[in-house]
């Protein structure tokens, strides 16, 4: 854009905190107040108290962060033990509300401790599973008819049965379904085997393949980590572009500007609005708000200059611009949206630029008033 400015954005840590926060609770409420009285130190020079209300802040987002954690842990046992339909207690899931930084942090420590006796049980469980299914399916199945040996005590099977559980219990509960039946598959041998190499060689190939399946379930949560810190960026990300695009709009309109179309034109298209006042018969104020980093803004004719006059109405409209931007910058710094100016072209160096949409319009109402002046 030309005759115009572009301003690089930060936004305050207590800002992106307090947005983080407010996402993580699904609603306003106190995150907000704490927030607010960083803010405040801030735009009154208080560095000390800004600092102490900020790692209020700080301590605040990470223990919300550490019951989402502990919450969407709940949830992944939770639907692990109805895939094996183990009964296995689980805590409930906290819903933060009012509680403080120390009360979420003493809560996620009293749950880690019942997570893991969970996660040990539903291992247990689907263990014990497993091997009732391999000792109760026939051997005669599992071996040819000839050349058999004989088959092997109750003492051996009742030993070979302990050791399978065991091992089978470090199966991580919430391996996959086709992991789950690949170890399966390798232990039904062991009902088959009839001396104790070949009951140790079945184990052997029962605790590679368990082995294997861990370290693939463990990809498998790694991966699920790693979409859900994508999601939760991008949600950060969203959530900081509507509150500068929101914090821009309201300063310029207790300026005394309006924008066109309304708050909803900022989300779509080319992320640009129109800024228009009722004194500016001829003039706008093009903006774009490149996610929550960059801003531009240029002033526009509507219609080209027809006089000297006309520029030097132009100069009068972008000095004018130019000091409800800076004013609009102090504004928002003091919701905590600092700006840079990158670049700025002075009042009167360049003609204004003729909107787009004007031309637009004027170009359609030429062709509606050629097709009028058509001989019928």
């Amino acid at each position: 854009m030309s005759s115009g400015v572009e301003a690089d954005i930060v936004l305050d840590a207590a800002v992106v905190l307090t947005l983080g926060m407010n996402r993580l609770l699904g609603r306003g409420g106190d995150a907000a107040g704490r927030g607010a009285q960083a803010l405040a130190a801030l735009a009154a020079g208080r560095a000390e108290a800004r600092e102490a209300a900020l790692a209020e802040v700080r301590t605040q987002e990470r223990a919300l962060r550490e019951v989402v954690e502990r919450n969407a842990r709940i949830a992944a046992l939770a639907e692990t033990r109805a895939k094996i339909a183990a009964d296995v207690a689980l805590p409930p899931p906290l819903e933060p509300g009012e509680e403080s930084a120390q009360e979420l942090t003493a809560w996620c420590a009293a749950t880690d401790p019942l997570l893991d006796e969970a996660e040990r049980h539903l291992s247990e469980h689907l263990a014990a599973q497993v091997t009732a299914q391999v000792f109760a399916a026939p051997a005669e199945g599992l071996r040819a008819d000839t050349g058999a040996p004989p088959p092997r005590r109750d003492a051996d099977d009742a030993e070979a049965q302990r050791t399978l559980e065991r091992i089978m219990a470090r199966l991580l509960p919430d391996a996959a379904e086709g992991e789950r039946r690949a170890v399966a598959e390798a232990a039904r041998l062991l009902a088959a085997a009839g001396t104790a190499e070949e009951a140790e060689g079945v184990l052997h190939e029962v605790r590679l393949r368990i082995r294997d399946a861990n370290r693939r379930t463990e990809q498998a949560r790694e991966e699920a980590r790693r979409r859900a810190a994508e999601r939760e960026a991008a949600e950060q990300a969203e959530a900081e572009r509507r509150y500068v695009l929101d914090s821009i709009t309201a300063a310029f309109e207790d300026l005394g500007y309006e924008v066109q179309e309304g708050f909803e034109t900022l989300t779509a298209g080319d992320g640009s609005v129109v800024l228009t006042k009722g004194a500016w018969p001829d003039h706008s104020v093009r903006m774009r708000v490149d996610d929550a980093a960059h801003v531009r803004a240029a002033v526009m004719r509507d219609r080209p200059a027809a006089s000297e006059d006309d520029r030097r109405v132009d100069v009068e409209r972008e000095r004018e611009w130019c000091e409800a931007f800076e004013a609009a910058r102090a504004r928002l710094a003091e919701g905590g949206i600092r700006s840079e100016v990158s670049w700025r072209l002075e009042p009167g160096v360049r003609e204004l630029p003729v909107s787009a949409a004007s031309r637009q319009t004027r170009g359609r109402a030429g062709q509606r008033e050629r097709r009028r002046e058509r001989p019928s």
